[in-house]
């Protein structure tokens, strides 16, 4: 069981335009699956900050608010956030907020042995990194830059440095980076 960041990355780093959007990772039209279909098979609880899951709901869930999607995960989802957002009918999502080592505990126990995957904000993954829970980072960048941002992972990381595990090109826009957390 290991906690992964698993993210797309413009090249210059950002994961989010300022205003929160992904519109320049929608956009691309020859964006491959990746890797995605074989991580998340293993994927057994995921957590996302509340800008994160709010783009979710405004751009696909509720996108057409007289039909609504349902949720895409099956798995328990933890969204941290300081304030009251709107509910998925039907959908194991639980809000919380505060410190993320005892709901790191809680998802662990969830995930029942598969991963736990820290879908996003960086900001939210940083706090992970912080107490020494993140295990692993996968980003997929893409062959776009959008000169500032949300980062993909604001924190400086040195030392010990990350091991690149693997590094995969998909299509003639992406690639794959995906690196241990020592």
């Amino acid at each position: 069981m290991k906690t992964i960041y698993y993210t797309a990355s413009s090249l210059d780093g950002f994961i989010a335009t300022p205003d929160h959007s992904l519109d320049w990772l929608t956009s691309l039209s020859d964006a491959p699956a990746g890797s995605y279909d074989s991580f998340i098979r293993d994927v057994g609880a995921l957590a996302m900050g509340s800008h994160t899951y709010e783009w979710l709901l405004d751009h696909e869930i509720f996108a057409d608010p007289e039909n609504p999607k349902p949720w895409f995960y099956s798995q328990p989802a933890w969204v941290f956030s300081t304030r009251t957002l709107r509910e998925v009918p039907g959908a194991d999502i639980r809000f919380v907020r505060g410190d993320v080592r005892p709901v790191h505990d809680e998802m662990r126990r969830a995930a029942n042995g598969k991963n736990v995957w820290l879908v996003g904000g960086g900001e939210l993954v940083g706090q992970f990194h912080d107490q020494g829970l993140l295990d692993e980072i996968i980003v997929t960048f893409a062959s776009v830059t959008l000169g500032e941002g949300k980062p993909l992972l604001p924190r400086r990381i040195t030392s010990p440095h990350l091991k690149l595990l693997s590094a995969k090109q998909y299509g003639a826009s992406f690639a794959e980076l995906h690196y241990s957390v020592r």
